[in-house]
């Protein structure tokens, strides 16, 4: 069986902020359904990745498909949010609607871009709270969770668009030392059960080796290592790979 087609291309990248180039040259490729985790110093490139996938940011440079449709360069608005409704993303502040409750943060979405009726919505919204562990919890406002709580609802919102890819953003870095496991936990869950592509970038290297087929080192824009996360962590052929491992590994 040939290998199947990547579903994530990044051909070429570069992404500059005025003088300064925050990706360089940047070409990787990710498959249907792999885990892929980004780890590297703050400022080497990570999250701008996971911007332009996002469409947050236009690449400078170079191309970025999904799917075989172009992110990048989609002719029009309609083209383009048609590959954006196959990426979901969960940042490190949940995001929420502080307006609306949990029900209301979750149905908005597929009720107004999927167009979702109201019952499916409402009915998908459930589903997906006795997933993360909140069923009890549709009713309150983002303001009566703990921190940890309301990730676990920007995850279900995420999951609620029913993506291909999910992107995450350090998604424990706000959470208290003890919610941390529980959300690390529900995503490694959500790895093994269903056929969604990830693509994480965390300073939780025990996450990165669990969780992942494989983990990008960046420093300075570039991938300066890609490889299976038990070589990698075990030995990783950089030298930079190394001081960086060491630095984070040893706190």
């Amino acid at each position: 069986m040939s290998a199947p087609d990547p579903l994530i291309v990044f051909d070429g990248v570069e992404k500059r902020f005025g003088e300064n180039v925050v990706l360089r040259d940047l070409s990787f490729t990710v498959a249907p359904g792999e885990h892929v985790t980004l780890i590297g110093p703050s400022g080497s490139g990570k999250t701008t990745i996971l911007r332009l996938l996002m469409t947050l940011d236009r690449v400078t440079a170079g191309s970025i498909t999904v799917g075989g449709e172009s992110l990048s360069h989609a002719p029009n608005e309609k083209a383009l949010s048609v590959v954006r409704r196959r990426i979901g993303m969960v940042f490190q502040q949940f995001n929420l609607f502080p307006n609306m409750t949990v029900r209301g943060n979750l149905v908005e979405g597929p009720t107004r871009v999927l167009g979702l009726s109201k019952d499916e919505a409402n009915a998908r919204a459930a589903d997906l709270l006795e997933l993360v562990g909140l069923g009890e919890k549709i009713d309150a406002h983002p303001t009566q969770l703990s921190g940890g709580q309301q990730q676990r609802v920007a995850i279900a919102r995420a999951l609620a668009m029913r993506p291909d890819v999910l992107l995450l953003d350090e998604v424990t870095s706000a959470l208290d030392p003890e919610l941390v496991a529980g959300v690390l936990a529900l995503l490694k869950d959500l790895g093994e059960t269903t056929d969604i592509t990830f693509l994480c970038v965390t300073h939780e290297m025990g996450f990165a080796r669990d969780f992942s087929d494989r983990v990008m080192m960046l420093d300075g824009g570039r991938v300066i290592e890609d490889a299976p996360p038990e070589r990698l962590f075990t030995a990783p052929d950089h030298e930079r790979t190394q001081t960086f491992l060491h630095a984070i590994l040893s706190h």
